[in-house]
């Protein structure tokens, strides 16, 4: 599926360090350690903030781990300015990486399902940006994918955050997408169980992995008191953008 870009234009007055732009240490050369790894490094500091339509470029065309994955680069991911949700998920699946196409699995299914939307308002990137925090399917692990490597999210998901000024809802889809973005408060657990601290403009969600339904039958609120709260946001941005 070819997906829209468009230019974006950079916030007057504020620098950050992109790390395409000069020559760096690979800050994860020992791999991306224990399943517990939530991807996060500090960000350098001080060069221009790239334009959207440059950070998308740059984005597509990252080589930046590719001696670490196994099936090699493909960054997977769907953005335009004018996108009222954000979707930050882990990083592809094995599927998602054959097809380049985000959420394109099970997982993408019952995810759409929670939010109340068919394929076609999913993948409109005028109303859905689709970023996670590994860009690249990271490969195997014992018991499922490994962690997102870390390096992708300082990199990218960082800077095109910064560019989605429309943005009203971000969807934290995972453990390591919340361990990113809410900065490591805590378990999958506690962190849904204390999601309303965090709504109506950031929503953590489970991974709705097949992997994860003894999860789900565990905590039925999850789908009586969350669920409704998330369809009834994600509704009314993607009809009415307000």
């Amino acid at each position: 599926m070819r997906l829209a870009r468009t230019m974006g234009k950079s916030p007057p007055g504020r620098r950050r360090v992109h790390p395409s732009r000069r020559g760096r240490e690979d800050p994860a050369a020992d791999g991306p350690g224990s399943s517990r790894d939530t991807g996060a490094v500090a960000s350098p500091a001080s060069i221009p903030v790239l334009a959207l339509d440059e950070l998308l470029v740059r984005a597509r065309a990252c080589r930046v781990c590719a001696e670490h994955l196994p099936l090699g680069p493909r960054p997977v991911l769907q953005v335009h300015p004018s996108a009222r949700i954000l979707v930050i998920g882990q990083a592809p699946g094995a599927r998602v990486h054959a097809t380049g196409v985000p959420w394109s699995d099970r997982s993408g299914e019952r995810l759409r399902a929670w939010l109340g939307i068919d394929e076609a308002v999913f993948y409109d990137p005028t109303r859905i940006a689709i970023v996670p925090v590994g860009l690249c399917y990271p490969g195997r692990a014992a018991s499922g994918d490994r962690p997102p490597r870390r390096e992708c999210a300082p990199l990218w998901l960082d800077p095109l955050r910064a560019q989605l000024p429309n943005v009203a809802l971000t969807l934290l889809v995972g453990r390591h997408a919340q361990a990113h973005v809410l900065r490591g408060t805590g378990s999958l657990g506690v962190v849904m169980r204390d999601w309303r601290r965090h709504a109506p403009a950031v929503i953590p969600l489970p991974h709705p992995s097949p992997r994860n339904i003894a999860w789900f039958q565990q905590n039925p609120w999850f789908e009586h008191e969350l669920l409704p709260v998330l369809r009834k946001s994600v509704s009314r941005l993607v009809e009415h953008g307000s």
